[in-house]
């Protein structure tokens, strides 16, 4: 039987993160570009939070693969631990607290377990796979999507809209009209409110797995709906849509797919 990790040990990797994150973060920093014609930014703070993740890892679950943003893959194997030691750098080194350590556990492809801690501001949102939670600094709530109805009542994020292609820019434009609201530039905090019930929808291109699999299963045990574009599961990446309500996630769809 595969052995899960249990919550102590998502928040080990929580804390040992934050031991790499926090010093750095609105510190004067040197930030690398790792796409030459383009900016995506990588800092010390990113490889040496993500070195602490997979020491841990290795530690404790030996026989696990693990996938990270900064240093590829090791291992083979049924169980897979996927590691974005910071999204949302950009925000990072603009000192600004909507980034996240994203940490997921994936087996046989579908995401099981996953954390999202945010240690500037002291929250967690977390899942083994039975319900998932936030941890503040005003204790522990469990999280649940809410239900808005229509889509002219619902909260829509992305990243940033200059990132589709100028077909998916129309059509996210098309949908941006439907809904009452729009915030842009949450990265993965605004798929932990998604899940908190404060934001309805998330849409977003070109997703690598490290920046999703962490939060599928926050937001499934939340009781919300992660897929692609095509309605199939979202482990891989690419267009990703997080919905709270099966009507959101027809509507949106049925938008953003012409």
């Amino acid at each position: 039987m595969m052995t899960m990790p249990d919550a102590d040990f998502l928040f080990r990797i929580a804390d040992a993160a934050a031991g790499q994150t926090l010093p750095r973060f609105r510190q004067k920093l040197a930030v690398d570009n790792k796409v030459p014609g383009a900016f995506d930014p990588v800092t010390e703070a990113d490889r040496q939070a993500e070195r602490a993740i997979t020491a841990l890892i290795e530690a404790e679950f030996p026989d696990h693969a693990i996938l990270g943003e900064e240093f590829g893959r090791q291992g083979d194997g049924d169980a897979l631990w996927v590691i974005d030691p910071i999204d949302g750098t950009r925000p990072f080194i603009s000192g600004v607290p909507v980034w996240g350590t994203l940490v997921g556990l994936t087996v046989g492809g579908k995401a099981r377990a996953g954390i999202m801690s945010q240690p500037y501001i002291g929250e967690r949102f977390w899942t083994v796979g039975d319900g998932a939670y936030m941890d503040g600094p005003a204790g522990q709530a469990t999280l649940h999507v809410r239900d808005v109805g229509a889509l002219e009542n619902a909260t829509l994020t992305t990243t940033n809209p200059r990132m589709f292609d100028s077909r998916m820019k129309e059509r996210f434009g098309a949908l941006e009209d439907k809904v009452r609201l729009s915030r842009y530039g949450l990265d993965c905090y605004a798929f932990a409110m998604l899940a908190a019930g404060h934001i309805d929808l998330c849409v977003e291109t070109g997703l690598q797995p490290y920046d999703i699999v962490a939060l599928i299963p926050i937001i499934e045990q939340a009781g919300g709906i992660v897929t692609t574009f095509d309605g199939g599961r979202a482990e891989n990446g690419g267009d990703v849509i997080a919905a709270a309500t099966p009507q959101l996630h027809s509507a949106a769809l049925a938008v953003l797919n012409g």
